[in-house]
């Protein structure tokens, strides 16, 4: 469905203002000029999810408008179809999964060159199973004051598979895409439940991601996956929001764990351009950017205030169009896990605050130990392999540059950002992960040692 841009009718004002901005900065990086977009019109792609909102959030506040940017926005029917539409020219950008510019760019898949300068948001998603098998579940669950402890681990979830794989029969579960954060989250937490979730072997020309696996897991569109798994093709799935919520409206699911739980304020989606795309259009490029922190920085705004406003907005048709109260169960710092059981968790959606915006080579890096530790990187490479993927798509210093233009326009302030005279791109060992394994985005290899399942040092699959 498209959404198309506002009325023209500031554009010429907003041209000349952005054409005559000089803007001296006082933060010790020099003067700082507003350039004109070299494109104008642009069309952009995302999935029907809540952590499109600050596409929509730029959108409807006019932050694009200020940057002389006239917008409009299409939903995707799958993550492949949009993906392909930013490679052939049909979209500028698009709302991503964090796995895909990196899994473009290494050839898993299609293979093009494809950038991020803009990280779209923390957490956000969580694992949902079935309520038959919840019930299975409970007994192996510990509870305090007749309600479960969270976070629930997949051990819980272990004497279910096994009985299963006893009985005969397979244990699947869903997840929206192979390179997406949900089919990473999903598989470190079944793994550290000691329940192997299979293998790719793209040398070998198998990439059904079910070798040797106690679950199997396939690929569901985010919005079927609730009706997906009341048909019972699927026992559970790993899905953004608000996909998970309407498992608990509908009555046919329970959520488990967020990911939250699983790594705490984990990268989550970002917003990708071809990089041909980025080299024809810097100007536009730092413009996009710059609406989009001001977009995310509005969502989390004063305790999240904005976030009732930001709901009615994203219920609408042609955004995510789930109802008001579905959304809001999660957006607004809560989520219900069984039904009745809402808990309060303020960081559920982070899209400004702990500096979510920013594109961090760490980030980058754990997926494509992931993409290595469950065989889609069929063979051994050395952490410099890592850290020069990781700079050729992820694009701090185009980050850099939207940012310094908002602090010298008065917009946002320097104390918000990163400090960039002094920041590398990695973050300082991560501790926060269900099975407290630490991750150093600058030892990859390292990391993948420390885990039970999965390939490491020079493993491959035959």
């Amino acid at each position: 469905m498209l959404f198309k841009h506002k009325s023209f009718s500031r554009r010429r004002f907003l041209k000349q203002v952005s054409l005559t901005a000089v803007m001296a900065c006082s933060f010790g990086f020099g003067n700082v000029y507003a350039s004109e977009p070299e494109k104008e019109e642009l069309k952009f792609g995302f999935i029907k999810l809540t952590d499109m909102a600050p596409l929509a959030i730029a959108y409807e506040k006019g932050y694009f408008e200020d940057e002389g940017l006239y917008v409009t926005l299409e939903a995707q029917a799958n993550w492949k179809v949009l993906l392909d539409r930013v490679i052939d020219g049909q979209l500028d950008g698009a709302h991503m999964l964090a796995g895909q510019p990196l899994g473009a760019t290494i050839g898993y898949g299609t293979k093009a060159d494809i950038i991020t300068a803009f990280s779209m948001d923390l957490n956000g998603n969580a694992i949902t199973v079935s309520n038959d098998i919840w019930k299975q579940m409970k007994p192996h669950v510990p509870h305090k004051n007749g309600k479960p402890v969270h976070p629930i681990k997949a051990d819980a979830l272990k004497p279910v598979v096994e009985k299963f794989k006893d009985d005969g029969k397979p244990f699947n579960m869903g997840m929206v895409f192979p390179v997406s954060t949900h089919n990473y989250e999903l598989r470190y937490w079944l793994a550290a439940g000691g329940i192997h979730p299979g293998y790719y072997a793209p040398a070998k020309g198998d990439v059904s991601g079910t070798i040797d696996a106690d679950a199997l897991l396939s690929v569901t569109p985010p919005p079927q996956m609730p009706s997906t798994m009341e048909a019972g093709t699927i026992y559970g799935y790993c899905v953004g929001e608000p996909w998970n919520q309407q498992a608990v409206f509908k009555g046919i699911g329970v959520p488990v764990v967020t990911d939250y739980e699983i790594w705490k304020n984990n990268p989550e989606k970002v917003f990708g351009v071809s990089k041909t795309w980025a080299e024809k259009n810097p100007n536009t490029h730092i413009a996009v950017v710059k609406a989009m922190i001001r977009a995310a920085k509005w969502l989390d705004a004063e305790n999240n205030k904005n976030r009732p406003e930001a709901v009615k907005i994203l219920s609408q048709s042609n955004y995510v169009g789930a109802d008001y109260d579905v959304i809001a169960n999660s957006m607004t710092g809560t989520f219900e896990y069984e039904k009745g059981d809402k808990r309060e968790v303020p960081d559920f959606n982070v899209f400004f605050r702990y500096n979510a915006t920013f594109p961090y080579y760490s980030d980058a890096i754990w997926y494509l130990t992931q993409m290595r530790r469950w065989g889609q990187i069929a063979e051994p490479k050395a952490d410099s392999w890592y850290m020069q993927i990781a700079k050729q798509v992820y694009r701090p210093d185009i980050y850099e540059k939207a940012a310094k233009e908002l602090i010298a326009e008065g917009k946002i302030k320097a104390s918000e950002f990163p400090d960039f005279p002094n920041e590398d791109g990695f973050k300082s060992p991560q501790k926060h992960f269900i099975d407290d394994i630490v991750y150093n985005g600058k030892k990859p290899n390292d990391y993948l040692k420390k885990f039970k399942i999965g390939l490491k040092g020079k493993d491959t699959i035959k």
